[in-house]
């Protein structure tokens, strides 16, 4: 089935697209980075890049960290993380309604 997917380019270079917001989903799931990496099938070096990468986009964590000890470090959304995300995936609902036609259109046998 055809879909529609978004990048919303913040800046050049910067940006914020499907895999970037899985991954603030899988963190806010999983409450750990390593474990939204896990979930996603990739590296947890990878995944801290892309966090880090986030920060510099939008110049504030989205992410925020406890490190480990006793009791295990975690990973939490912070409200900026959590503003972004869920205006992220109202766009790509919204991009997705307003292209259903076309999309149908153009995927329809002549």
């Amino acid at each position: 089935m055809p879909s529609l997917s978004i990048r919303v380019d913040i800046a050049p270079g910067a940006s914020i697209g499907p895999g970037k917001a899985r991954l603030l989903e899988e963190i806010a799931r999983t409450g750990s980075i390593s474990a939204a990496a896990r979930a996603m099938g990739m590296s947890y070096r990878r995944a801290w890049l892309l966090v880090d990468d986030l920060k510099s986009v939008f110049g504030e964590p989205l992410v925020e960290t406890a490190a480990g000890g006793s009791r295990g470090g975690g990973a939490a959304l912070t409200p900026r993380g959590k503003t972004v995300l869920a205006a992220f995936r109202a766009m790509e609902r919204a991009a997705s309604r307003a292209a259903a036609r076309a999309v149908t259109a153009m995927t329809r046998p002549s």
